[in-house]
C-alpha cells in the first residue's frame, strides 16, 4: 500500500532524514520512534504531500489510497462549529469522494489487462463497499460510538470550535479523521491530551482497523497494544531501522544489540592492548641490545625484534583501519535530569477535608477528602475535564475551592508544574528563571541548563518562543533546582520523548519526597505510583487495577 523509497531531507545545512526506506501494508500498524527533533513529524508530512523531499519518492498502490493524516497542531475553518468539522468527514463530501473513487476503479477494470484484471476487481469490490457504507444508516452508529470514545458525545454540534479546549480540538481532529475511515491513517501523537478511558478506547479501534496505520507516540503502553512494528529513526545518522512486534520487543532487542556490541567493544580492546604491549616490549628489547653491544649476531637478533614490532604495528594500523572495526556503544544525548536534596517534611504532607469546587452553576466536584503521607506517590486519573487540574491548582493555592479545607504539613516545601506551563514568564529566558530560582552564577546556570538540553543561545531565547517539549524542560529545570521535597505534577511528560520519559521516571524513583501527579502515561503509572486516586463522577476514591493502567 505504502513504499517509501530513499527519502532524504535537509533544511538549509541540516539534515533530518537520510536516505530512510520502508514498505506499509495494509493492516499493518507501525509506530515510529525516536528523540523530539529526530524527523518524525517531517517524515509523515512527506508522505501525506504536504512537504516534498530533496530526494526518493513516496508511492501509494493503488494510487487511489486515501490517506488521513493528524497533524500535532490542528487548524480548523474561523468561525467552524463541531458539526462543520464532523460533517467535512461524515457526510456528503465524503460520500461524493468515494463515489468519484468508485467510478475511477471502474474505468482501471475497464483497462486492466488481463493479469491485472482479478487484483482490480478486488480493489473495486472495495472501494464500492466503502461507497455503500457511508451511505448507511449503520454509519451513523459509527459515527456516535467514535464521539462517545472520544469523549465529545455531549459536546453540541452547534458549539464553536473556537471554545473547545485544546484537547477537544484534538480529539475533534482525530474523531473527523477516524470518521473518514481512510486506507492510511498517520497519527502525529494522537495520544495527546487523551484520558486513559479514550486512550483504551483508541487502542480496540485501532488494532481491528482494517487500513494501514503509522504513527507516532511516546505512550509505551499505547505502542505495546497498537503497532506490530517499530521504526526507530536515529537522530545521529537521520536512518531508519525496523523491528518486528510492539515497543517491548524493540527494547528487548536494542538491549541484545548494545550488549553485544560491548562484548565485541571489549574484546577488541583487549585484542589492541595486547598487541600494543607486544609492540613496546619489541621495540623495547631491541633498542636494550643496540645500545648494550656491537657484536654482530647479538644486533641482528635486535633487527629482528624490531622487525617483529613493525610488523605488528602494521597488523594493529589494519585493525583500527579496517570496516569490520567496533565502534564503542555511543550514549545518545539525552536529559539528565538530578533533583536537588531537599529538607525531610514531617509524615503529614497534605491533608484535604470535604473539598467542594466548581465554575459558575457547574460543581466539579464534591466532598473530597484526601490524605498524602511522607515519601508517597499518588497519581490521580479521571476522564478529562472531570476537574483534576482545578484540584490541583486548589492545592497548589492558585484556586480558592468553594467549600472543605486544604493543609499542608509541617515542613513542606512544594513545587507544582502546570500542564501547559501557564506559570512560566513567557518574556523571561531560561537564563534568568533558572538564576532567580537559585543562586548561580552564569555559568554555573548555563551549565545546569545543558542537562536539560538548553545548549548555546538557547538559554536566551523568550519561553513564549519555546516549544511544548522545551517548556516542558524548562519547568522541570525548575523544579531540580528550587529543592522542593512536595511535588505537585499537572501532565509532566506529555511532551517529552521515551529516552526523556525514562530519565524522568528514574528521577522520580530516586526523590525521597511525596508527589501527587496527574499522569495519562500507563508504563509511567506502573512504575511509580504507590497508590491511585479516580476522580469521576464529582467524587474521588482509592483503586489500583480497574482503569486498565499494566500493559498486557
Amino acid at each position: 500500500m505504502l513504499q517509501v523509497r530513499d527519502i532524504t531531507k535537509w533544511f538549509g545545512d541540516v539534515q533530518v532524514l537520510n536516505r530512510v526506506s520502508f514498505n506499509l501494508n495494509r493492516g499493518e500498524r507501525a509506530g515510529l520512534i525516536g528523540p523530539n527533533g529526530c524527523g518524525k513529524t517531517t517524515l509523515l508530512r512527506i508522505i501525506a504531500g504536504q512537504l516534498a523531499p530533496d530526494r526518493g519518492r513516496v508511492q501509494l498502490a493503488p494510487a487511489s489510497v486515501r490517506v488521513g493524516y493528524l497533524p500535532q497542531a490542528l487548524e480548523f475553518r474561523p468561525r467552524a462549529t463541531v458539526g462543520d468539522v464532523l460533517d467535512l468527514a461524515a457526510a456528503t463530501q465524503q460520500q461524493e469522494a468515494l463515489a468519484a473513487r468508485l467510478a475511477h476503479l471502474a474505468e482501471a477494470v475497464a483497462n486492466a489487462p488481463e493479469d491485472q484484471l482479478a487484483a482490480a476487481l478486488a480493489e473495486y469490490e472495495r472501494g464500492l463497499a466503502e461507497w455503500q457504507a457511508a451511505g448507511d444508516p449503520g454509519r451513523q452508529a459509527d459515527a456516535a460510538a467514535i464521539l462517545a470514545g472520544m469523549g465529545l458525545a455531549d459536546v453540541s454540534p452547534d458549539r464553536p470550535v473556537a471554545s473547545l479546549s485544546g484537547g477537544q480540538k484534538t480529539r475533534l481532529g482525530l474523531a473527523r479523521l477516524l470518521l473518514a475511515q481512510p486506507d492510511l491513517l498517520l497519527l502525529d501523537e494522537p495520544t495527546n491530551h487523551l484520558d486513559i478511558a479514550a486512550l483504551t478506547w483508541l487502542e480496540e479501534y485501532l488494532r481491528t482497523y482494517p487500513g494501514a496505520v503509522l504513527l507516532v507516540s511516546h505512550d509505551r503502553t499505547f505502542l505495546d497494544r497498537t503497532v506490530n512494528r517499530i521504526l526507530a529513526l536515529d537522530d545521529v545518522t537521520h536512518t531508519l531501522r525496523e523491528y518486528p512486534g510492539n515497543y517491548t520487543d524493540y527494547a528487548a532487542a536494542l538491549d541484545r544489540a548494545l550488549e553485544k556490541q560491548w562484548a565485541a567493544y571489549k574484546e577488541q580492546q583487549e585484542r589492541i592492548r595486547r598487541l600494543e604491549a607486544s609492540i613496546r616490549k619489541l621495540s623495547e628489547q631491541a633498542r636494550g641490545i643496540e645500545q648494550e653491544t656491537i657484536h654482530f649476531h647479538y644486533r641482528r637478533i635486535a633487527k629482528d625484534l624490531a622487525r617483529h614490532a613493525v610488523v605488528q604495528k602494521a597488523r594493529l594500523e589494519r585493525m583500527l583501519a579496517d570496516e569490520a572495526r567496533v565502534d564503542k556503544p555511543a550514549l545518545s544525548w539525552k536529559m539528565k535530569l538530578e533533583l536537588a536534596d531537599a529538607p525531610r517534611s514531617g509524615q503529614d504532607v497534605l491533608h484535604i477535608q470535604n473539598l467542594r469546587m466548581g465554575f459558575g452553576e457547574r460543581l466539579l466536584f464534591d466532598e473530597v477528602n484526601l490524605h498524602l503521607r511522607y515519601g508517597e506517590r499518588a497519581v490521580l486519573v479521571g476522564p478529562n475535564g472531570a476537574g483534576k487540574t482545578t484540584l490541583l491548582k486548589c492545592i497548589a493555592g492558585e484556586l480558592q475551592p468553594w467549600a472543605g479545607e486544604i493543609r499542608l504539613g509541617r515542613g513542606v516545601r512544594l513545587g507544582y508544574m502546570a500542564q501547559e506551563q501557564e506559570t512560566l514568564d513567557p518574556s523571561a529566558t531560561p537564563l534568568e528563571l533558572i538564576r532567580q530560582a537559585a543562586p548561580l552564577d552564569e555559568t554555573e546556570a548555563r551549565s545546569f541548563l545543558h542537562y536539560f538540553l538548553f545548549a548555546g543561545d538557547e538559554v536566551f531565547i523568550p519561553v513564549g518562543r519555546l516549544s511544548f517539549g522545551e517548556r516542558s524542560r524548562l519547568a522541570l529545570a525548575l523544579l531540580a533546582v528550587r529543592g522542593c521535597n512536595f511535588l505537585l505534577l499537572d501532565e509532566p511528560i506529555n511532551h517529552l520523548d521515551i529516552p526523556s520519559r525514562e530519565r524522568f521516571e528514574a528521577a522520580m524513583a530516586r526523590f525521597e519526597g511525596t508527589i501527587l501527579a496527574v499522569v495519562h502515561d500507563r508504563y509511567f503509572i506502573d512504575r511509580l505510583a504507590t497508590t491511585l486516586w479516580v476522580m469521576e463522577g464529582g467524587r474521588v476514591r482509592e483503586g489500583i487495577g480497574d482503569w486498565g493502567l499494566v500493559g498486557e
